[in-house]
């Protein structure tokens, strides 16, 4: 049996967010400090604190105590948006953006702010992502789920609620007109029949390591 080390880690980033009172990142570097009753009730995965600090509910990670490269202690509820359109020939294609952190391609998503429900997040962060505004869609919710991000630790983490809405069927080459912006270096209609597949359009940076199982399970159940 392995015994893990007690490895702290708060990377800079954060640190020059907190300097810059960004809203991201919690200011306080002490998690004893923070009122864990209010956060453990509105938790969309439910976690223990131990001697005033949060424990990771879903897995052990490289960083024992600290933030990693995340902005707040404990749970940090995100959105992601799956949208969905199938050519006239009945391939399925998937709206996604490469990451401008160098991280690979994901789906647009972001923060759930204060008051704001997932499927509100997901379209604000699709249209600030991609330009893609989609009137009166009716998305999909998925049940919360935790994201194995590499940026987390024992003591950040992220969690994440899937919005899907799919567009119908449109001739190739006539796709909603995308941009990206934001956080993404670029946003494309990517073909997504099957995972595997959607992996063999992705080989320069591949798909951001937090979305590989979210996608994997969420194009499958497309099928079904």
């Amino acid at each position: 049996m392995t015994t893990q080390s007690a490895v702290t880690f708060t990377h800079p980033s954060v640190l020059a967010g907190i300097e810059a009172g960004a809203e991201w990142a919690d200011p306080t570097m002490d998690p004893t400090t923070i009122a864990w009753t209010t956060r453990q009730s509105h938790a969309a995965i439910p976690f223990t604190v131990i001697d005033g600090r949060p424990v990771n509910p879903c897995e052990r990670t490289a960083v024992r105590y600290g933030r990693n490269e995340l902005g707040h202690w404990g749970e940090q509820l995100c959105a992601d948006a799956l949208v969905s359109l199938t050519d006239t020939s009945g391939h399925r294609w998937i709206l996604m953006i490469e990451r401008a952190d160098g991280h690979g391609w994901a789906l647009p998503g972001g923060y759930v702010d204060p008051g704001e429900t997932p499927a509100h997040a997901a379209a604000r962060e699709l249209a600030e992502e991609t330009g893609l505004t989609i009137p009166n869609a009716t998305w999909e919710i998925a049940p919360p789920r935790y994201v194995p991000d590499p940026r987390a630790s024992d003591e950040a983490w992220m969690v994440t609620v899937l919005a899907r809405t799919h567009l119908g069927t449109y001739p190739t080459g006539t796709f909603p007109r995308i941009a990206h912006a934001d956080d993404a270096a670029r946003a494309a209609w990517i073909r997504a029949d099957t995972y595997d597949a959607l992996t063999l359009q992705l080989p320069r940076c591949g798909i951001f390591a937090a979305h590989r199982p979210l996608l994997a399970s969420a194009l499958a159940l497309a099928d079904h």
